[in-house]
């Protein structure tokens, strides 16, 4: 029998969303203070953790959403739907500012962007029985292929993969991995993938380069990448993708981890024997992911095998630390921030995406600047935020803020009337 909703796990989800929102909204993307920012290539930064995070929740949450662990035509149909749903709308994200209509420009083309937005995300996020959500999803996916491999110039380059395509892809794995293996065969498919990616990135010579590596743009996942998706890759480097095609592998050990706390929460077992083996995986893997760095760096873009242990040994320990003041001490105060959060992630991962192009589109002449032109979400930080900092990073850092209290306002409201929006 299922157990009720984990409020600890929602609280986690809704700091991990929050932080998210910050990192993704700067004021300005040259003014941005250094834990704010992913690092430059091996090592970690607070802002890598957000990413990997997120996976590691949706692992444990599963449990609680399948709790009957049954497996049928309707399951996979429901599975294979949302998976479908939550990489399509990854997808779409990156058609938004491609998006060509009649050759319209400035405000006219954002209305009937805009239009377009509407009906894709009411086709998938609207509540339609199981086969009808696989149906959409479907089309749609159909679509975007052919947009981007039909020869029409407009879509010619854009991006396929991206954050939500791969949560997308390591949710399918892991559902079918908990409704179809046990225990023991779940943590030796997280190992085999962990030790199968080291070995394939450290050991594989990489064609038309030469011996393997880890560097930007010539190791065996950039390669792979490109030979596959090529013009399909990621704007700022065209010839390799953070959440490309081989690096997905580890991720879905990330959420393997995940999955396999979660069952450990869906037990049988005392609430303090629960919390004393969640202290001890979280550091286990903390301390592994620490020693594999020196031969195998934490490393996001190519989600090292150190970086999947490292940043899942940390999420369970604050995650730990959560359950504990929340659902065993039961403290119900100074978290509900983060609890409204929590409950509408994907609501404010796909407008937050959509929002900021929008604004950029709505262009007018710069106050200050005769015959210059100057977009909305420029202006509304030239002029309503900068002019009160002297610091240009403290002035960023404030305009994230402001957006995310103006989405703290919206998920409150979301919250009080109960609606909750789900794929």
């Amino acid at each position: 029998m299922a157990k009720e909703r984990l409020i600890s796990l929602d609280v986690f989800r809704g700091l991990t969303v929050f932080l998210m929102t910050i990192v993704n909204n700067p004021g300005d993307w040259s003014a941005i203070y250094p834990p704010l920012e992913h690092a430059d290539w091996n090592g970690w930064t607070p802002t890598d953790l957000v990413f990997p995070f997120f996976i590691l929740i949706m692992g444990v949450a599963i449990p609680f959403a399948l709790p009957a662990k049954t497996f049928d035509v309707a399951t996979f149909i429901k599975i294979l739907a949302r998976s479908l749903r939550i990489i399509c709308l990854g997808i779409f994200f990156n058609y938004f500012d491609k998006i060509q209509l009649f050759g319209l420009e400035g405000v006219p083309l954002l209305i009937g962007r805009l239009v377009i937005t509407f009906g894709v995300g009411y086709a998938l996020l609207g509540n339609f029985n199981s086969k009808i959500k696989l149906y959409l999803a479907l089309t749609i996916l159909a679509a975007y292929l052919f947009l981007a491999f039909g020869g029409i110039e407009a879509y010619k380059e854009v991006r396929l993969p991206g954050v939500l395509q791969r949560i997308g892809i390591v949710y399918f794995f892991i559902s079918l991995l908990y409704l179809k293996t046990n225990h023991k065969t779940q943590i030796i498919t997280a190992i085999a993938l962990l030790l199968g990616y080291w070995a394939l990135i450290t050991l594989v010579p990489v064609p038309g380069i030469g011996e393997a590596n880890l560097e930007k743009g010539t190791n065996l996942a950039a390669w792979i990448d490109n030979a596959v998706l090529k013009d399909h890759l990621w704007v700022y480097s065209k010839t390799w993708d953070p959440e490309g095609i081989l690096s997905t592998l580890p991720a879905i050990a990330t959420g393997l981890i995940g999955l396999l706390i979660g069952q450990l929460l869906n037990s049988d077992s005392s609430k303090l024997a629960i919390i004393k083996k969640m202290i001890i995986t979280g550091s286990v893997l903390v301390l592994i992911g620490m020693i594999w760095n020196t031969v195998f760096p934490i490393n996001k873009s190519l989600w090292t095998s150190s970086y999947v242990l490292f940043t899942a040994g940390l999420g369970i320990l604050i995650f730990t630390f959560l359950y504990y003041i929340i659902d065993i001490v039961n403290i119900r105060n100074g978290y509900k921030l983060f609890l409204i959060w929590g409950v509408n992630p994907m609501i404010v991962f796909s407008f937050s995406q959509i929002i900021p192009q929008g604004l950029r589109m709505i262009q007018f002449q710069n106050p200050n600047i005769p015959l210059e032109q100057i977009n909305l979400q420029q202006y509304l930080y030239s002029f309503w935020v900068l002019p009160y900092f002297d610091n240009p990073m403290a002035a960023s850092l404030a305009g994230a803020l402001i957006y995310s209290c103006i989405w703290t306002f919206i998920l409150w409201l979301f919250y009080k009337n109960s609606l909750i929006f789900k794929v």
